[in-house]
């Protein structure tokens, strides 16, 4: 990761997160009524920055499109009676060398690379310094602990740390991620209860809130690939990314990046001669 330019990377990182902003474009056009009414308070509570630090543009647009689909009675028949907690089961593990090869190899690149580098590259370009080999091998032992119970693998993961950092002063932005973690263990209590509520929301509520929190992560990923240096080989690691073609079981977000070093350095070679 050290070797790939930063440009490149958060051109993959504008393949992956570009599917927001479409998400969003398309929530408006197939569910007015609720998509609407969050743009249009997200965009108030943004331009007025009194305001805004009271109550988050992206809160905002939560509380109203939760407000517009109880008002237009779109929650599917979720009730209080629905409310549940998780119960953990522990799995043990059954070790398959087919599936070490087929699975456990393309899903480590994914992690340490796509999904990792994604975090390290949001984080550096909002000004920070994350300690690589301490967060990989946190990671690491994060996954041994949730493997046991079945659970996704722990990374870097782009998508929250592109939350954290979009806002907000610079000096409290690890505020923000400690309330984050906390926030994520007090969900993931409770999650029976949200996945029924995620399950029974319109997909355009939830298609909106992605899209209007990525809104400036987007921007930021693209001024970053095309600003200057790398900017063809940020171009290709972008439309390989979005293309979304796996391969060898490998995401096309690797292969991106891949791709996007490959090109810079056959074509851009005066710019690594200035890094």
């Amino acid at each position: 990761m050290a070797l790939v330019p930063l440009p490149i990377v958060m051109g993959m990182v504008a393949g992956v997160f570009l599917r927001f902003g479409l998400d969003l474009v398309r929530a408006l056009h197939s569910d007015p009524a609720i998509a609407v009414p969050m743009v249009i308070v997200f965009l108030a509570l943004s331009t007025a920055p009194a305001l805004g630090r009271r109550l988050p543009p992206l809160i905002g647009a939560l509380l109203v499109g939760a407000a517009a689909i109880a008002a237009l009675g779109r929650l599917g028949g979720v009730g209080l009676a629905d409310i549940g907690f998780v119960h953990p089961v522990l799995e043990a593990p059954r070790w398959s060398l087919p599936a070490m090869i087929e699975l456990v190899v393309p899903l480590a690149i994914t992690v340490l690379v796509v999904q990792n580098g994604q975090g390290f590259a949001v984080l550096q370009a909002a000004g920070h310094h994350p300690p690589m080999t301490a967060v990989t091998v946190l990671c690491g032992l994060g996954s041994l602990l949730s493997a046991a119970v079945g659970a996704v693998s722990s990374c870097l993961t782009g998508p929250t740390n592109a939350l954290v950092t979009s806002s907000g002063e610079k000096s409290r932005q690890y505020t923000a991620a400690m309330f984050t973690g906390l926030l994520a263990i007090a969900f993931s209590l409770a999650a029976p209860t949200f996945t029924r509520l995620m399950l029974a929301a319109p997909k355009e509520f939830i298609m909106m809130l992605g899209g209007l929190a990525m809104l400036r992560v987007l921007q930021a990923a693209f001024v970053t690939a095309f600003r200057a240096k790398f900017a063809l080989g940020a171009l290709v690691s972008f439309l390989v990314t979005v293309a979304d073609v796996p391969v060898l079981n490998i995401g096309a977000a690797f292969w991106g990046l891949v791709a996007g070093l490959v090109v810079a350095w056959l074509l851009e070679r005066a710019d690594f001669a200035e890094m």
